[in-house]
């Protein structure tokens, strides 16, 4: 399986809400930065901007 291409970036967050962040990862047995990417693609996904995946089967009939 190929591996997803990362992009580092900084985010600057107040104490109050990186402590939260990092409770809530605790909390979900993730990293902070797991539980930070996984916030992102939530609120993507429920805004429906997640870009479509590029490995969906096509319907093509050529079979060579």
């Amino acid at each position: 399986m190929a591996k997803k291409e990362t992009k580092n970036f900084i985010l600057r967050v107040d104490a109050d809400t990186m402590d939260a962040i990092e409770a809530w990862a605790a909390d979900e047995f993730r990293s902070t930065n797991g539980q930070l990417q996984w916030i992102i693609t939530e609120a993507l996904r429920k805004a429906k901007r997640l870009p479509k995946k590029k490995n969906q089967p096509s319907n093509d009939n050529n079979h060579e």
